[in-house]
């Protein structure tokens, strides 16, 4: 039986690598399977893959082309065979990041940045995907003061705008995978959102 597989999207600095961490807590004391990764990274391959374009600043086309890489790798080293397995996967970005940041935040186009997810990753789609939702001046504060704040927290506003509106798009786009939850309140209330958007008990 194919297990479940759950992506967690936003801003940065809008809580879902914590919120992903909480939900994964839950469901292994719940006696779920549960293997946790992120983009760009989750293979060996994918983290060298990260360290160049979270610190050297390729050009958008490669930065694409990279980030395309990385989840390629993984969906053949961790995601499919954990699926294949009956685990639960929980992923911290998946390709919406990509059409979100190099889409709307680069202006590339987002139509072959969808065919490009079809070419290299089969179109794998995750049974959810939660997409966290808050402010771009609060969501950059907070990112900007994370110690691994690099250069995609040092663009601007505006592109961090781009971003946010691109991701409401895709929500509103694609309702029966995604959910949109407001990032606002405390780590505890937006964990319950997550928790009833999950149907996890």
């Amino acid at each position: 039986m194919r297990g479940r597989f759950i992506t967690f999207e936003g801003l940065d600095g809008s809580g879902k690598s914590t919120q992903m961490e909480r939900l994964a807590a839950a469901l292994r004391r719940s006696g779920r399977d549960v293997v946790t990764t992120r983009e760009p990274g989750g293979t060996p391959v994918g983290e060298k893959i990260r360290s160049v374009v979270l610190g050297q600043g390729p050009a958008p086309l490669a930065e694409l082309a990279l980030m395309a890489a990385s989840r390629a790798q993984s969906v053949a080293e961790v995601i499919r065979p954990a699926l294949d397995a009956g685990r639960w996967v929980l992923c911290d970005r998946f390709h919406d990041a990509t059409e979100a940041y190099q889409g709307g935040g680069r202006g590339l186009d987002r139509t072959a940045i969808r065919d490009l997810h079809r070419l290299l990753c089969a179109d794998l789609q995750p049974d959810l995907t939660l997409i966290f939702d808050l402010n771009p001046v609060v969501s950059l504060e907070r990112a900007r003061k994370l110690p691994a704040a690099g250069r995609f927290e040092a663009e601007s506003m505006a592109f961090f705008g781009r971003v946010a509106r691109t991701y409401r798009e895709i929500a509103a786009r694609e309702p029966q995978r995604c959910r949109l939850i407001s990032a606002e309140g405390s780590v505890d209330e937006v964990a319950a959102r997550v928790s009833e958007a999950a149907d996890v008990e």
